[in-house]
C-alpha cells in the first residue's frame, strides 16, 4: 500500500498555511477543555473547589507545560548533541521535535504549581484530565500519519505502506497503531471507569500504566529515531522512558490503596 499522500497544509488562506497537526493539537485541546469540566461538573466540583476563571488559568499553564515540557523533553532525550551545538534551535518548534514524556512531565510541573497558587484540588483534577489524555494522544498521532512521520519497521503484513522518505520497502503504519491503543483503548478504559470511588491519584497511576504498556507494545513495530537507533539490544528511548512509569504507575496505585486501606481501618 502506499501511504495516502495528504496535503500537510489543512486550509491556505493567502500566505497563511494552516496544518492539519496544528488542528490535531487544537481538537485535542478543545475536547480535553469540555470533557474534563463535564467531569467536575459531575462530581460537583464546578464552581465549587473549581472557579471558571481559576479553571481556565490552569488550562492555558497545561498548554504552556505540553508546549515547553514536549520541546524540551525532545532535546534532552532525543537529540541533546545537535542542540548543545544549536541551542538557538531549541525555539525553532515549527520544525518539528516533541516528546511525549517531556509533555507529560511538563504540564505535571505547571499544573502543580498553579494549583497550589490558586488552591486548587491538584490530585482531583489530575484525574479528571489523565482520564481525557488519551484523546489529545489519539489526535497527535493522526496529525503524526498525515505528516508521513514516525513510521513503522520494515514489514511483509499487506497493510504494509510505504511512506515517502522512508525508502522502497513498505513499513508497519505505527502511527495509526499509536492512535488505536494510547489513544481509543486506554480512553475507552479510563472513561469507562471514571465513576468509581477511588482515592484521587488512582485514575493518574492507571494512565502511566496502560500509556506505558501501549507504548512499548507500539514501539516493537515503530522505527527508532534515526539520530538514536536502538539503545541497548532491541531496546529503544521510547520503551526505556516508558518503562519508568510501567513502574511507577503500579508502585503509586498500590501506595494510594494502601492508604485509603488504613484509613478505612
Amino acid at each position: 500500500m502506499m501511504w495516502p499522500a495528504i496535503d500537510p497544509v489543512a486550509i491556505h488562506l493567502g500566505p497563511l498555511a494552516i496544518h492539519w497537526y496544528g488542528l490535531m493539537y487544537i481538537a485535542g485541546f478543545s475536547a480535553t477543555w469540555y470533557l474534563v469540566r463535564l467531569q467536575l461538573k459531575q462530581a460537583g466540583l464546578w464552581e465549587t473547589r473549581v472557579p471558571e476563571q481559576a479553571y481556565e488559568g490552569l488550562f492555558t499553564a497545561l498548554i504552556l507545560g505540553v508546549v515547553l515540557g514536549g520541546r524540551l523533553g525532545y532535546v534532552l532525550f532525543y537529540n541533546f548533541p545537535y542542540y548543545s551545538q544549536h541551542p538557538l534551535e531549541i525555539l525553532y518548534v515549527w520544525q518539528g521535535g516533541m516528546s511525549f514524556h517531556g509533555g507529560l512531565v511538563g504540564p505535571i510541573i505547571a499544573g502543580w504549581w498553579y494549583c497550589r497558587k490558586h488552591d486548587l484540588p491538584f490530585l482531583q483534577l489530575a484525574d479528571r484530565f489523565f482520564t481525557v489524555a488519551p484523546l489529545g494522544l489519539m489526535f497527535g498521532r493522526i496529525g503524526n500519519f498525515i505528516n508521513g512521520e514516525l513510521w513503522g519497521r520494515v514489514t511483509d503484513m499487506p497493510w504494509g505502506m510505504i511512506f515517502p522518505g522512508a525508502g522502497p520497502l513498505p513499513r508497519h503504519p505505527s502511527q495509526l497503531y499509536e492512535m488505536t491503543l494510547e489513544g481509543i483503548v486506554l480512553f475507552v478504559l479510563l472513561w469507562s471507569l471514571r465513576k468509581r470511588d477511588w482515592p484521587a491519584g488512582a485514575r493518574v497511576a492507571l494512565f502511566l500504566t496502560g500509556y506505558a504498556i501501549a507504548r512499548i507494545i507500539c514501539e516493537e513495530f515503530r522505527e527508532p529515531d534515526v539520530q538514536l537507533g536502538f539503545l541497548f539490544g532491541p531496546v529503544t528511548m521510547g520503551m526505556l522512558l516508558s518503562s519508568v512509569m510501567l513502574v511507577a504507575g503500579p508502585v503509586w496505585l498500590w501506595i494510594l490503596f494502601r492508604k485509603q486501606k488504613n484509613r478505612h481501618h
